[in-house]
């Protein structure tokens, strides 16, 4: 991330809406803007195999694997406004499984970018896919987006679920609805 043109981004935003970026509650401001970028788009940085890290592990199980209720994070790429919700995600392995706590940091790698949800949820359901290539992947995203919670059509409770099936998952209704009965959406 270039952290002067970010900074200098925001001083233009700030004498853009007649503001002083000399007044003393906003002198820091341009400085906590980038701050506050760089730890929520740190994704660009970030690689699925090198967040796996190695964490696989032989099984002999093909039960599914759920894994629910991921906070995530992001930044709507359309207002550069929050969107938040959490993650569901299930797979059944093919003689390997991924350490738990790499599941999360999966989600990360895909909220901490300028995103939609929709397509987040397929890039979360294709990383676990070509990483550890279970036999398939369930992927369901429940966000609120403050786009348009707070501005147009000002709706607080809307939410976005976002739905994406991968592999054995695909084509499989009782596999698809025995992982939708293990989730609690909100």
């Amino acid at each position: 991330m270039d952290r002067n043109k970010i900074e200098e981004a925001v001083k233009d935003i700030i004498i853009g809406v007649g503001e002083d970026p000399a007044r003393p509650g906003l002198l820091k401001t341009p400085g906590r803007v980038r701050r506050a970028y760089e730890e929520l788009l740190s994704g660009y940085g970030m690689d699925c195999k090198k967040v796996v890290n190695g964490a696989l592990y032989e099984v002999e199980s093909n039960d599914m694997v759920v894994v629910s209720d991921i906070e995530f994070y992001s930044l709507c790429e359309h207002h550069m406004l929050p969107f938040f919700g959490y993650a569901y995600i299930a797979y059944i392995p093919d003689g390997k499984v991924i350490g738990l706590s790499k599941i999360p940091r999966l989600v990360d790698v895909f909220a901490h970018r300028l995103q939609i949800q929709e397509r987040m949820t397929g890039q979360i359901a294709d990383c676990i896919q070509e990483t550890i290539a279970p036999q398939g992947v369930a992927v369901v995203t429940s966000g609120q987006h403050l786009c348009s919670m707070m501005r147009g059509v000002k709706k607080g409770k809307t939410r976005l679920l976002s739905i994406c099936l991968r592999g054995v998952f695909e084509n499989n209704q009782p596999l698809q609805q025995r992982f939708f009965s293990q989730i609690k959406l909100p």
